[in-house]
């Protein structure tokens, strides 16, 4: 079931957006060639209950941490780990979740570590750029495939796959809500009208290969079937009577 947010529950999903804004933000400066990423998810969680938040994907059916990190041909959900050490010209994906008096929000950005590959480059922008583009069809009237036809089209153009197996989806309220938000258009699943007062994260997990994925014997950590890198944008988004907001920045 679909739950519209009123404006007061959408500025209550913002104030716990601006902490993740923050805390991204300061990744930038903080995440560097020799470090774990168990150090990552301790900074993160460090930074979160600070700010008088709770990560939200702690916990999470039985998740271990309270960020995903994922390094290269990891795309998605990796279980940070103190044997996991960040090298030059990796590829890190941060996805983080925080609870703030009950209100849930979630992005997730990649960072480029040192002498990254142009290709690695490329498909970096590509991945954010797909972001804006199905934020661009996040208005009262749409429906969720325009979205994901325009995040699907800009990367396909640009040569990359597409994940298929995982997507957005509503959120605010709990960490994952209806409805789901996929990076393409699939006619097995609905296709809702968007309305005023929908909060939903738009996240294209975007492949420098294949699209299709495995995973590890942890349960959670989403690997390239082909190994090559993988790349992962994602904001906390209202849609409004004003047009798409995101709610994951620090406006």
């Amino acid at each position: 079931m679909i739950q519209l947010k009123t404006k007061d529950e959408i500025e209550a999903i913002h104030d716990s957006g601006r902490i993740l804004s923050d805390l991204l933000d300061s990744l930038a400066g903080f995440i560097e060639a020799g470090m774990s990423t168990w150090e990552v998810d301790r900074y993160c969680h460090d930074f979160i209950v600070k700010r008088h938040g709770k990560p939200a994907c702690l916990g999470y059916m039985g998740f271990p941490g309270s960020a995903c990190v994922s390094v290269n041909n990891e795309v998605i959900h990796g279980i940070p780990r103190k044997s996991r050490i960040i090298s030059d010209g990796d590829v890190v994906k941060v996805d983080l979740d925080c609870n703030l008096k009950g209100f849930i929000s979630d992005s997730a950005r990649t960072y480029l570590i040192g002498n990254v590959s142009d290709e690695a480059r490329r498909l970096e922008e590509v991945t954010r750029q797909c972001f804006f583009k199905g934020l661009e069809k996040a208005i009262v009237g749409n429906r969720i495939h325009d979205i994901s036809l325009a995040v699907f089209n800009h990367a396909t153009r640009a040569g990359f796959g597409v994940m298929r197996d995982y997507c957005g989806h509503g959120v605010g309220f709990e960490l994952h809500e209806d409805p789901n938000v996929p990076n393409f258009v699939n006619p097995m699943e609905g296709n809702p009208r968007l309305r005023s007062g929908l909060v939903i994260c738009i996240e294209p997990m975007i492949h420098l290969g294949t699209a299709r994925i495995r995973t590890l014997n942890d349960g959670w950590t989403v690997v390239t079937a082909d190994s090559k890198i993988g790349a992962h944008y994602e904001h906390t988004v209202a849609v409004t009577d004003d047009g798409p907001r995101i709610l994951t920045i620090n406006d």
